[in-house]
């Protein structure tokens, strides 16, 4: 190896985190042509999570089915990894990141107390 090689271990790594999506990989700011996913962000993962939570409170039905169904369990885990991550970014938010996800914890916990009412 010369002096002007790079290192093989940073090589290697820098090729896997391009491959992996990583810092040196291009530009997420499309949707995946794949799949036409949009990229992700705070927003989108948080929204993401709120509409699981909302299917299994039986608000909304699931992909490719009219049907709801409720599981009311599964709805109080996804209302609680919220309120985890509520807890957890606090301070490390934007305005409207936490604006998103203080209003999507209140619906949420709204909803779960009316659909446990409702059982």
């Amino acid at each position: 190896m010369s002096a002007s090689d790079p290192p093989k271990a940073t090589t290697e790594a820098s090729a896997s985190a391009t491959a992996s999506g990583g810092p040196d990989s291009e530009s997420t700011d499309s949707p995946d042509p794949v799949r036409g996913l949009a990229p992700m962000d705070f927003a989108t993962f948080v929204m993401s999570l709120g509409s699981s939570a909302m299917i299994n409170l039986g608000k909304i039905p699931p992909p490719g089915s009219d049907a709801t169904q409720v599981d009311l369990p599964a709805a109080k885990q996804i209302i609680d990894i919220l309120g985890i991550l509520e807890e957890k970014t606090r301070g490390n938010l934007d305005e409207s990141e936490q604006k998103l996800l203080c209003s999507l914890l209140y619906d949420l916990r709204v909803h779960y107390v009316d659909a446990q009412k409702q059982r």
